[in-house]
């Protein structure tokens, strides 16, 4: 597996408004809210990283899940980070890699509603990690 970058990072929050204060107004950061889900908070080519996200915990249960709810016997992520690998092919590659080394899966390789590829595990941290192929991330490599 190679991964090429850190394709994103977000916290993860219970509270969407206290997180809002301190992000976009405390540290001034320069995020916008998201379309359809307006407690998403993100920033996209941000110096350092891809895409910096404040991601509402019932917004990441309904990603890995499919509920609103985060289930109680998942341990609640704090963060998420993404890996971003060369293609689809390489993102299924690392699961079954990953898989034969022992590692559990919230969710197996999918596609996103907005186009992304992902596959989901926690890790011993309690960070949500995410294996990804972002096409928009690999629009400019020539």
């Amino acid at each position: 597996m190679e991964i090429k970058c850190v394709a994103g990072f977000s916290v993860i929050t219970k509270q969407p408004a206290a997180s809002a204060s301190l992000y976009k107004e405390a540290l001034a950061l320069p995020l916008e809210r998201f379309d359809d889900h307006p407690d998403y908070l993100f920033v996209d080519n941000f110096p350092g990283a891809n895409h910096f996200g404040v991601w509402p915990l019932k917004m990441a249960a309904q990603s890995c899940f499919g509920q609103d709810e985060w289930p109680a016997r998942v341990p609640e992520p704090t963060a998420t980070v993404d890996f971003e690998l060369a293609d689809p092919a390489a993102v299924e590659a690392a699961v079954q890699e990953l898989k034969a080394k022992g590692q559990d899966f919230i969710h197996g390789v999918r596609t996103e509603p907005w186009g992304q590829v992902t596959a989901r595990f926690m890790s011993p941290e309690g960070v949500l990690v995410t294996l990804s192929y972002a096409p928009w991330l690999h629009e400019q490599e020539v």
